[in-house]
């Protein structure tokens, strides 16, 4: 289903003509007691519970952390120079979920992180649970880490109450009959942040780096914003507020190359849409990115313009759900004002201080599965601006 009346018609139908689905593969791999497969009263109880980490006063929290851990990767990216970025970015997401959502410092040197990209690799798959297939090794990769999450999890318990991550949270919830939630079901929901927090992410900002890389007049007009605001560090919530100009670079990042191209769901009673019959047991698919490419809403839809979002034009106003980038109704993206803090707190501090070319003799034609990268893992030259 394509287009925003059809999304329309799906997201206002939730629960009624539609529940939600996913592969076989993603939902193994995610776990029974994952967020995104539970449905009905559960989904909208644990929602409620997990929503918690990402309220505006835990937003306006995290953005000193996640200040400290982009500035070692500012430095670490100048001293190396030249490099792969793409993979980079990956390190840097990691690092920034495990820490907010887990209490992990530096996860992404150590054999977590192999085991996570492992488990990732599976997700999208055929699911053959086979010792040498990508869903056989993602299956093996899920116990490991869910066994170094449990550990987590028994020592947390062991220490004073905290609410500073989501996991200190979700040791703390109870759900409406009053009972605080399993150690098995925490572990799957912990699991799930780190995908949602990570991948998506990866996608997004490497994405927006190589679009600026590509629209040099866009890259300055991004700088120039700041310079005008003229914000001290550290940046906090209120502050990025301000940036209009990189809120509209970010919304056309998000529209042209959506992180997530579409989303599942089961019919589960028969309805009709547009004249069409759509029976019950039928699997739907809801495309985010050809949505987005939709000539009767965006001008030019495959042009990169940032100022089809400026207020003088709005046109993802003109239809409800023509622009859908964390999808919409009661299952929209939890974490998707996390996901704009993270990537607008990463594009200010970023050109305010640096900048980057791209290298020549490289494919950046985009791979899609897991999440949207340039195929050869955005390739530049990276280096401290003259003060």
């Amino acid at each position: 289903m394509i287009g925003s009346e059809a999304n329309r018609f799906l997201f206002t139908n939730d629960n009624k003509y539609f529940s939600n689905q996913w592969p076989p593969s993603t939902k193994i791999l995610l776990g029974p007691a994952s967020l995104s497969v539970q449905a009905g009263s559960t989904h909208q109880n644990r929602r409620k519970i997990l929503s918690e980490a990402f309220q505006p006063r835990a937003l306006a929290e995290y953005t000193s952390t996640m200040e400290e851990i982009l500035y070692s990767y500012f430095d670490k990216w100048e001293k190396m120079g030249t490099f792969t970025w793409y993979p980079e970015i990956r390190k840097y997401t990691f690092d920034v979920a495990c820490k907010l959502f887990v209490g992990i410092d530096a996860a992404s040197n150590g054999n977590f992180v192999e085991l996570f990209e492992e488990w990732v690799g599976g997700l999208f798959t055929i699911p053959l649970p086979l010792p040498w297939t990508n869903f056989g090794r993602a299956l093996r990769c899920r116990k490991l880490l869910l066994k170094q999450i449990e550990e987590i999890i028994l020592q947390r318990q062991q220490e004073p109450i905290s609410s500073n991550d989501a996991l200190g949270m979700l040791l703390q919830a109870k759900d409406d009959n009053g009972n605080s939630i399993s150690v098995e079901e925490i572990k799957d929901q912990i699991l799930t942040l780190l995908f949602a927090g990570h991948e998506t992410l990866t996608s997004a900002i490497a994405l927006m780096c190589l679009f600026l890389a590509q629209h040099p007049e866009v890259k300055a007009a991004v700088r120039n914003e700041q310079q005008q605001l003229g914000f001290s560090e550290p940046l906090t919530l209120e502050n990025l507020k301000h940036m209009t100009y990189l809120d509209q670079v970010m919304k056309e990042v998000l529209r042209l190359i959506p992180p997530v191209g579409g989303g599942f769901r089961k019919v589960i009673k028969s309805c009709e849409f547009n004249g069409y019959f759509i029976p019950e047991g039928y699997s739907i698919l809801y495309q985010v990115a050809k949505t987005h490419q939709d000539s009767s809403v965006y001008t030019e839809p495959s042009e990169f313009d940032p100022e089809r979002f400026a207020s003088s034009r709005s046109e993802d106003k003109s239809k409800p759900f023509a622009y859908i980038p964390f999808g919409g109704g009661v299952r929209e993206c939890i974490g998707k004002e996390f996901a704009k803090l993270e990537m607008k707190l990463f594009a200010a501090l970023l050109v305010r201080k640096y900048d980057w070319e791209l290298l020549p003799n490289q494919n950046l034609n985009i791979v899609s599965i897991p999440t949207p990268h340039p195929h050869d893992g955005l390739k530049v030259k990276f280096s401290r601006l003259n003060p």
